[in-house]
């Protein structure tokens, strides 16, 4: 049996629509491979900047645990005054270890994401800045996005299922011989005697219930119009998620420009305190309070640093 004119053709020209579908996973996961790499470099950059900056917080409290011992031999300050900061020096000493624990889990993290040994040392910039202008961005690539492509090449295969169908449900035409081996019978003589038959045979197989390819061609319109509805939805998805991506990189640098603003004036009190020592008056409840704040600004920076590059790589992988 043979089947119809283009049925042949029609079941290659699916099975390839189902294969470019599926190509477009490949091509989705490379992407968010891609962002999951450049999200954990960050979170690394920021884990290692943050005890940088505790580095240099427990030095400054180191300088003025020196200031309050020689006020405490000149009776201008007490031991409890020394005390206090050696205990904002050993949370800090805590926070940083903390850290550095957490930096390895991430390298860990980081390392996995490239299939590498998980104690590959992983060396990230010394200073990341905001750059003064956002790059642009073309939001009408989301439409050309892969995880919107993949619907489209989805919806492909049920035209191409459904043309398979149709000529499935064609006629066939069947070819072949049939073959009767003849013996000879005894005691009778004419010329064909013994001869064995051959003969041609052409068949025409016409469906006559075909509610079966019916039913197919329904459930292909079902399909059909789900795919379009989920289209929809993952491209609404899609545009919260880069709208929002868009607003926090934003605020990222308002952040930025605030916490900068906040650690100047918190430079200039501290310089403040430095000279009233000179002046011998220091009040080193002042001095803890400063460093506090001067801490919290400079944790907030480098978070709002690292919210800047992640946001910039969910736009760049809903994007580019």
């Amino acid at each position: 049996m043979l089947p119809w004119f283009g049925t042949i053709t029609s079941r290659e020209n699916y099975v390839s629509s189902l294969a470019d579908a599926k190509y477009e996973d490949i091509v989705i996961a490379k992407r968010k491979l891609m962002a999951s790499v450049s999200q954990s470099y960050y979170n690394l950059y920021a884990n290692k900047a943050k005890q940088e900056v505790l580095t240099e917080n427990i030095k400054l409290l180191e300088t003025y645990e020196t200031l309050a011992l020689t006020s405490v031999e000149v009776g201008k300050a007490s031991a409890v005054d020394v005390l206090r900061l050696q205990m904002r020096q050993n949370e800090m000493q805590q926070l940083k270890d903390v850290l550095q624990q957490q930096f390895l889990a991430e390298q860990t993290n980081f390392n996995n994401l490239l299939n590498r040994d998980n104690d590959v040392t992983v060396n990230v910039v010394d200073s990341l800045m905001i750059p003064s202008e956002d790059f642009d961005i073309t939001s009408e690539n989301l439409a050309l996005h892969p995880e919107l492509l993949k619907y489209d090449k989805l919806y492909q295969s049920i035209e191409q299922s459904e043309l398979l169908n149709q000529k499935e449900s064609s006629p066939m035409i069947g070819f072949g011989l049939d073959y009767i081996n003849v013996a000879e019978r005894p005691n009778m003589d004419f010329s064909d005697n013994g001869k064995d038959i051959v003969m041609p045979m052409v068949s025409v197989s016409i469906p006559i219930f075909n509610k079966k390819y019916k039913s197919q061609t329904k459930q292909n319109e079902l399909q059909q119009q789900e795919i379009t509805a989920q289209k929809q939805e993952r491209l609404n998805a899609l545009e919260t998620l880069l709208d929002k991506a868009i607003n926090e990189r934003i605020s990222a640098r308002i952040s930025y420009a605030t916490q900068t603003k906040n650690l100047k004036q918190a430079k200039d009190a501290e310089d403040i305190l430095i000279k009233s020592y000179e002046t011998g008056t220091i009040d080193f409840n002042d001095v803890l309070d400063i460093q506090e704040l001067q801490l919290k600004f400079q944790i907030n920076q480098i978070e709002s640093i690292r919210t800047y590059y992640v946001q910039s790589t969910i736009i760049n992988y809903l994007t580019q």
